[in-house]
C-alpha cells in the first residue's frame, strides 16, 4: 500500500480545513474562557484595593492560562489514543521528519546490541526500547499522512525522460550495404561483418 493511499474516506482529519468548519468547543477556547472568567471574578473581588493590583492578579491569570495550554498540549498526546496525523508542509519538513526516523531507528538498533553485549538491563531495554517504538511509529505515520511519493516519482521520471528525448540525436540507424545489419547513427564499422559503412 502507497503512502499516498488512504482507507478512511469518512474520516476528516482534526487538522484539515473540513474540521476548521465543524461546530464545536476546542481545548484552547475552554482554556481561554476559564481564564476570562476567573480574570473577572478576581477584578471584581480586588477592584477596591487599586489599579496595580488589578492588573497583576489579570497578568497572573494570563500567564496560568498560557501555563495550562502548554501543559495540556504536552500530556495530551500522552494519553490521547487519536493518531498524529498532521500534514507534511514542504520538503524541508519531510526531509527532518525522514531524518528523525532515521535517526530513532538507528537508536533502537544501538539499544538492540547493548542488551545483546549486556550493557543494559531488559528492563531498562523494554522501557527505552517501547518509547522509542512509539515515537518511529508516529514519525512514520506522520509522513505517510503527508502527499505521497507517487507524483514526485512521475514528475522526476518524466523530466529524466525528456532529458534522455532531448540527449539523443534523431539520426537514423546506418545499416551495412553487405550484410544489411543496422547499426548506431556514429558507426564507422559494422558490428555485425566489420564492413566499411559508407
Amino acid at each position: 500500500m502507497s503512502s499516498g493511499t488512504s482507507t478512511d474516506h469518512g474520516h476528516i482529519r482534526p487538522d484539515s480545513p473540513e474540521s476548521a468548519a465543524q461546530p464545536g468547543m476546542q481545548p484552547w477556547q475552554f482554556f481561554v474562557l476559564a481564564g476570562l472568567g476567573c480574570a473577572t471574578a478576581v477584578t471584581f473581588m480586588a477592584r477596591a484595593q487599586g489599579l496595580t493590583v488589578v492588573l497583576l492578579l489579570s497578568l497572573l491569570m494570563a500567564t496560568t492560562v498560557l501555563v495550562a495550554i502548554a501543559a495540556f498540549r504536552a500530556i495530551r498526546p500522552l494519553v490521547s489514543e487519536q493518531d498524529d496525523r498532521s500534514a507534511v508542509i514542504g520538503q524541508r519538513t519531510r526531509a527532518a521528519l525522514e531524518q528523525e526516523k532515521a535517526n530513532t531507528l538507528r537508536t533502537i538498533k544501538e539499544l538492540e546490541f547493548d542488551r545483546a553485549m549486556g550493557k543494559m538491563s531488559e528492563e531498562d531495554f523494554r522501557e527505552m526500547s517501547s518509547r522509542l517504538r512509539a515515537r518511529a511509529a508516529r514519525l512514520i505515520k506522520q509522513l505517510d499522512a503527508g502527499t505521497g511519493y507517487r507524483p514526485r516519482i512521475e514528475q522526476d521520471l518524466a523530466r529524466r525522460l525528456g532529458e534522455r528525448a532531448e540527449a539523443k540525436p534523431s539520426r537514423a540507424a546506418r545499416a551495412c550495404a553487405q550484410c544489411s545489419t543496422a547499426n548506431d547513427p556514429d558507426a564507422r564499422f559494422c558490428k555485425n561483418c566489420g564492413g566499411r559503412l559508407a
